[in-house]
C-alpha cells in the first residue's frame, strides 16, 4: 500500500511498504518518497540537479507519457525524491 500527504501547494509526502518480496529490504528513509511539483521546466531541472548531487539518479529527468517532465533519484542522506513537472498542452 501507499499514501500520498499533501504539504503546501504541488509538493506531496509519499509512503509506501517495504515488503521484501518485492523488491526490496526496509532501511529507514527508503520507505517514503519526497515529491515536489516545480513552477517551470527550468526550476525542475534545478530541483532534480541540486538535490540529486551527490546521491543516486532512479530515473532521469525526461518527458513521460502521461504529458509530464519526471525523474527519480536518493540523495547523499537516502532520502527518496521524485520531481514532476506538468508540461503545458501542445
Amino acid at each position: 500500500m501507499h499514501v500520498a500527504l499533501p504539504i503546501g501547494t504541488g509538493n506531496n509526502l509519499m509512503g509506501s511498504d517495504s515488503i521484501e518480496a518485492m523488491g526490496g529490504k526496509f532501511v529507514a528513509g527508503n520507505n517514503f518518497s519526497l515529491s515536489l511539483t516545480p513552477d517551470s521546466e527550468e526550476q525542475a531541472h534545478q530541483l532534480f540537479n541540486g538535490l540529486s548531487a551527490g546521491g543516486s539518479v532512479t530515473m532521469p529527468m525526461e518527458k513521460q507519457f502521461w504529458g509530464a517532465l519526471f525523474g527519480m533519484f536518493t540523495d547523499k542522506f537516502g532520502i527518496n525524491w521524485m520531481v514532476n513537472y506538468q508540461l503545458p498542452a501542445e
